[in-house]
């Protein structure tokens, strides 16, 4: 599981350190490589799966595969944008140019864990996104709660 927030910083080549606990939740490959699966993701952050959490997200997915045009074309850019990765034995993950300029990283990023991905985040982004959130922490209570009771009130 993907949890917490820390802030790194991007080296020259483009790569970032991965946190011990973000990498205790992603596998090896048969060569005991530590891999994952890096992609666009949502509302400008990058989404970093372990090999199980992509198969789930690819799973959602897969079963819309030809339900309309727009469910087409919107398989067609996740897709696109996927990348496999392997992390170095410092524990570093390079980020692709493509991905950078998508996410508009630049020195400082932020991980954050959200359960089953990490989200890779300009830091000013997630600052501005984190402060606009703040006055709506209370509502946690909705989101977290949605259908525990018929008509989804909270408990």
């Amino acid at each position: 599981m993907f949890y917490d927030s820390s802030t790194h910083t991007l080296d020259a080549k483009n790569r970032v350190f991965v946190p011990k606990r973000f990498q205790q939740a992603l596998g090896r490959d048969a060569d005991g490589n530590m891999v994952a699966f890096l992609t666009r993701g949502l509302d400008g952050c990058l989404f970093l799966f372990s090999e199980a959490g992509f198969e789930r997200a690819v799973e959602r997915l897969d079963t819309q595969a030809f339900t309309g045009p727009e469910q087409r074309s919107m398989q067609r850019l996740f897709f696109s944008n996927v990348t496999r990765v392997q992390l170095d034995a410092s524990g570093r993950l390079l980020i692709p140019e493509k991905l950078r300029e998508v996410a508009q990283l630049d020195k400082d990023v932020v991980m954050v864990g959200v359960v089953h991905r990490a989200e890779i985040w300009q830091r000013e982004r997630w600052e501005r996104l984190q402060a606009e959130l703040e006055d709506r922490f209370d509502q946690l209570d909705q989101v977290l709660c949605e259908g525990a009771r018929p008509g989804g009130s909270p408990a």
